[in-house]
């Protein structure tokens, strides 16, 4: 399984990635808090998805690149997470956290922003709900470690590719690569692979290929919820 950015053009995927709608549900609140199965799409071994935000086929591509003369030149560094990353301590887990890969999904928030629930994870409780927290996050911006082992707790994520919707917020997000997918360059320089990735899709990332929650701020809506 294999993503391709193409120069100025779509996402070229092959493999036989699954693809399938992800809709952030909130809480009594109006918090992030689930992530909804929405329709599976019917795709072949290879497909090509929508990197500019103006195809009328979303989440396919339908050439409208060529037509709006997209500029999607790469500007994401090739530097693996963890020298991106802060780390916030906490008493039974470490917090790794790359602020620029934020694809603005929120659930950092419920119960308390996750940097302040850090520092009480000696507490069964709020150790879970950090555990959540972190573990929901679809770009992988952070990253849980026990402090035990040392190891990264990481969600189980068949590989696929997530269309993330977000009605509570109005608009439609980035694609969510899951399961260690490889994403890479039109002349096959790989990113680094990870469990959890966000693809900008709606054109205005700063951040490309990556999402940086730039589909909120313009209300990116792909007619699909």
């Amino acid at each position: 399984m294999k993503i391709v950015v193409a120069r100025d053009g779509p996402y070229r995927v092959s493999g036989r990635v699954p693809l399938v709608v992800q809709v952030i549900r909130p809480n009594a609140d109006g918090l992030s808090w689930n992530w909804e199965e929405g329709r599976t799409f019917e795709t072949p071994a290879e497909y090509a998805l929508c990197r500019c935000g103006h195809s009328k086929n979303k989440p396919f591509c339908d050439e409208s690149h060529v037509g709006v003369q997209f500029d999607g030149k790469e500007t994401a560094t090739r530097q693996p997470f963890a020298r991106q990353a802060e780390t916030f301590d906490g008493p039974s887990l470490e917090l790794s956290d790359a602020e620029e890969l934020c694809a603005f999904a929120r659930f950092c928030d419920p119960g308390g922003k996750i940097w302040g629930l850090l520092g009480r994870t000696d507490d069964p409780n709020v150790r879970r709900l950090v555990l959540r927290e972190g573990m929901s996050c679809p770009s992988g911006r952070l990253v849980l470690h026990d402090k035990k082992s040392g190891e990264p707790i990481e969600p189980e994520l068949p590989p696929s590719i997530g269309v993330v919707e977000d009605p509570a917020l109005g608009c439609s997000g980035p694609l969510w690569i899951r399961g260690g997918i490889r994403v890479e360059s039109e002349e096959g320089r790989p990113y680094e692979v990870r469990n959890r990735v966000t693809l900008c899709r709606c054109g205005a990332s700063v951040n490309k290929p990556f999402c940086n929650g730039s589909h909120a701020s313009i209300r990116f809506q792909d007619g699909l919820v």
